[in-house]
């Protein structure tokens, strides 16, 4: 069957409740309003993560000594390092010119507020603060217009790459200009989005593109380095980047790991474990040794080890009853991740219904509609912050330092930068305004503010934070520009954290530490939102330094992570459903272990032979969107094994009718498809065939049980593969095909573009051989059936397809139960799954469709119909 990874018969695999059919719908008991509907998307190809094992590999790997295997080891390190380092310098590139733009609109507009508190012009300088933050949302917004899919922290993307599903455009080197220049302009127009998240895309851009030494969007960039050019070596790259992503955001290198593994990759093996880690330590100390050079001229005193860290928890050493936690906290942390994780599913909805909203009304219109979102946002960000800051914040004392000689300089600085931050908007002086200190500073200047601030916030201004951050943020997620969702999240959680601490304090007089409570809420918070929890937790710990805050962070993210999960699943998850990607889970139900491989396979199955003349692989291709066809002979010799009834060598015997239609009706399609051939020779060849074929399809419920019951007679010699005659029987139309492999499309087109066949009164040992480099030359654009120049062919040369098949792919028995299949068919990276009889006979094929929920859903719904 021509199976893609994403594709069967004319339903795409990847597809969503939009396109459930009638039928499936009463299945499920469902109807679809306006309000329930799921939203237009386009069709997912799969990656070919599993190794074509065909002569060409089988001849590399002969080829290939220990000294040769070292040496192509040695080379696949040195790409990790060198990933793990461009990572790095490419966060040096973001944070810098952030940090740049930043300072230079803050410190105008903080003059600018100065002065006109006095003269009374402060409307002049809000109309300063819109030039900048619209200014830069502009440019941002036009760089996502150039390449959409840079829009977003890029998270669900690289989280369905990883899944085994290829999204166009999303590890291009465009993506990535767009993405790393796209989000520094985001960040400094003071939207209330983080620079985090896009860090993880760009990383596996670079995981993605660095090891293949060319490029499509400047097609100077090709150099001749044939190696690691496949889907799984890709892949594995890709999971290098995103974790290198991880490390130089969060500097977390452990976690940067661990997301990889927890987050991304369907397929993993403990080879691919240590590279990840190497590529990620490499980032780290990039970015580390670079920043600490140019923020505080200490080049190799490694500071600052990632573009966010929430500094060193520490008690002040005159405060000897001071602790950072105690099990007490414990039972208020518990209940802060229960207030975090419905506080995240509160957010997730209404995220949700924004996302959709804008799939409905503001995707399909003009281009620059999106633009003019972006910018309604970013002035309506800019409005409200403004005015709180202006009129809604308190004048708080300013508590002096404490520091002394025993302190650390770490602890010093982060002090002398925390002081250095404060907003004195309307204060007296050694006063300053703590509405306009969280909001008229960097997000992560803010963090360190509410982590480690001495002076502090009243509840109002943290409750009217927390609203307006919780508000905003959720609305500009999912706005046209690039942006990442750590950040924010943090920041709201720890104003939570924070108010919790200062209600303690004042209402019940707890000997508590803020701080903790800070981080506390913005794990919950975070937590809630984004669903994760090992991975998230190392963040948090390696962010802090403090292992000591290990077991409270994990109890409060897994008790968000429950309370979250109980009403909905987390952000990225929802956006890639939204997106209608085929995202395959880590299990399936238990339930469905009710249907079998023969209950959810296509038997309707597209087929070359192994030896096959190129006009009818013309027609296959030309007359199909699959990606990977079965190689097959045709049997008699069991025929006569169907009659006699034994039920494991026709387990397929209930296909047999459907098969019989579907294959008649093909063989039409094909015939139709042939009088487009530049051949006149071909133009009429199929006439006499479509005329008995349809006589066949009449014959309807009956031509089973006739097919069987007639004289066996000697099928006619099939060298190589003929069209049909009318006179053969319908035996010798439909009999049983043994299967012997599977050839992807792209296989089959660049064999008949580089002319690999033989004449018929020649033997096929004749015919071309291609090697692996040859075979492989083209990606990861190969080249379409339709673009080739038919004209150029000799229609009636004949194509050995058995050197370049795959002649051991995973096969699975019709009897094999859902959850082995489903497991099968994820830990090995497959994309294309044959269902083989006991005689060898092909009866179905199972694609990443054919295993996902709604799918398996629907089947089982039959299945209890039918029961």
């Amino acid at each position: 069957m021509a199976c893609c990874g994403n594709c069967l018969c004319c339903h795409c695999c990847c597809r969503d409740e939009e396109t459930l059919t009638p039928e499936e719908l009463t299945i499920l008991g469902e109807t679809q309003d306006e309000e329930d509907e799921i939203l237009p998307r386009k069709d997912y190809e799969s990656l070919d993560y599993d190794r074509c094992i065909n002569e060409p590999y089988v001849e590399v790997l002969e080829g290939m000594n220990n000294k040769k295997a070292k040496k192509y080891e040695a080379v696949r390190w040195m790409l990790v390092f060198a990933i793990g380092v461009s990572v790095g310098l490419v966060g040096l590139f973001v944070d810098f010119f952030v940090r740049l733009f930043t300072q230079l609109k803050f410190n105008l507009v903080g003059k600018s507020v100065e002065e006109c508190s006095e003269k009374g012009c402060l409307a002049l300088s809000l109309f300063e603060l819109l030039a900048f933050n619209m200014t830069f949302i502009f440019i941002a917004s036009v760089l996502v217009l150039i390449e959409p899919v840079a829009a977003g922290s890029g998270i669900p993307e690289i989280k369905s790459y990883l899944n085994g599903v290829k999204i166009p455009g999303i590890v291009r080197l465009r993506t990535f200009l767009c993405k790393a220049i796209g989000v520094l302009f985001t960040v400094a127009g003071g939207l209330f989005v983080g620079k985090e998240g896009p860090m993880i895309h760009s990383g596996a851009i670079v995981g993605a593109g660095l090891p293949q030494f060319q490029s499509i969007t400047f097609k100077k960039i090709n150099f001749d380095f044939p190696y690691f050019r496949t889907d799984r070596d890709k892949r594995d790259f890709v999971s290098a980047g995103a974790a290198a992503g991880v490390a130089a955001a969060f500097g977390a290198p452990i976690g940067g790991t661990l997301f990889s593994l927890e987050e991304g990759s369907s397929f993993w093996n403990q080879a691919l474990t240590w590279k990840v880690l190497f590529c990620s330590m490499s980032a780290t100390f990039t970015l580390n040794f670079f920043r600490s050079g140019i923020n505080y001229n200490k080049w190799g005193s490694f500071q600052l080890p990632g573009l966010l860290n929430f500094g060193e928890f520490k008690c002040s050493d005159g405060e000897k009853k001071c602790h950072l936690w105690t099990v007490v906290d414990l039972a208020f942390f518990v209940l802060m991740g229960v207030v975090g994780g419905l506080l995240g599913a509160f957010f997730n909805y209404i995220n949700t219904r924004l996302a959709k909203y804008r799939m409905r009304h503001v995707h399909p219109k003009a281009k620059f509609v999106r633009v003019l979102e972006s910018l309604l946002v970013a002035m309506v960000t800019t409005v409200v912050i403004f005015v709180a800051s202006m009129t809604m914040g308190e004048c708080r004392d300013l508590a002096s330092p404490t520091t002394n000689n025993n302190s650390t300089a770490l602890v010093s600085l982060n002090e002398n930068v925390i002081n250095s931050t404060i907003r004195q908007f309307f204060c007296p002086n050694k006063t300053y305004n703590d509405m306009a200190t969280l909001f008229f500073n960097s997000q992560e200047v803010a963090i360190h503010q509410l982590f480690h601030q001495d002076g502090t916030f009243s509840p109002v201004t943290l409750t009217v934070f927390f609203v307006l951050y919780f508000l905003l943020s959720c609305w500009t997620y999912g706005v046209s520009v690039p942006s990442g969702l750590f950040v924010p999240s943090l920041l709201c959680g720890a104003a939570f954290g924070r108010l919790v601490a200062n209600l303690l304090k004042i209402n019940l007089g707890m000997d508590i530490y803020s701080g903790t409570f800070a981080l506390i809420g913005a794990a919950a918070f975070l937590g809630g939102v984004v669903r994760m929890t090992i991975s998230l937790t190392v963040i948090l710990i390696e962010s802090t330094n403090e292992i000591t805050y290990g077991l409270p962070i994990m109890i409060t993210l897994m008790v968000a992570k429950w309370t979250g999960d109980f009403f909905n699943k987390g952000i990225y998850d929802i956006h890639i459903h939204l997106r209608g990607v085929p995202m395959l889970e880590w299990e399936t139900e238990v339930e469905m272990d009710k249907l079998t491989a023969s209950d959810i396979m296509e038997p309707n199955l597209t087929y070359v032979y192994p030896h096959t003349r190129i006009q009818s692989l013309v027609s296959i291709l030309r007359t199909t969107v699959y990606h990977a066809f079965p190689v097959v002979t045709e049997n008699r010799d069991n025929e006569h094994e169907f009659m006699k009834g034994n039920i494991l060598i026709s387990n397929n015997i209930r296909f047999k009718k459907a098969s019989v239609l579907t294959r008649a009706g093909e063989q039409r399609r094909r015939c139709q498809s042939m009088k487009s051939y530049p051949s006149s020779e071909l133009r009429n060849v199929c006439d006499d065939q479509a005329v008995a074929v349809v006589p066949a399809l009449e014959e309807g419920q009956d031509m089973l049980q006739q097919m069987l019951e007639r004289r066996h007679v000697p099928y006619p010699n099939l060298y190589p593969d003929q069209s049909p005659s009318e006179e053969w029987t319908m035996e010798e139309r439909f009999r049983p095909l043994t299967f012997h492999g599977i050839i992807l499309r792209s296989q089959l087109v660049n064999l008949l573009i580089r002319g690999v066949c033989y004449a018929e009164n020649q033997l096929s040992a004749t015919q071309p051989r291609l090697s692996y480099a040859e075979m492989t030359e083209d990606y990861p654009r190969f080249p379409d059936i339709h673009d080739l120049d038919l004209a150029l062919l000799n229609p009636r040369m004949i194509v050995d397809v058995t050197p370049y098949m795959n002649p051991c792919p995973y096969t699975v028995s019709p009897n094999t139960h859902v959850s082995q299949v489903f497991n099968l068919f994820r830990t090995m990276g497959l994309r294309h799954l044959p269902v083989v009889n006991a005689v060898g006979e092909i009866v179905g094929i199972i694609t990443r469709h054919n295993l996902t929920h709604k799918f398996l859903l629907v089947k089982l719904r039959q299945h209890y119909i039918t029961i």
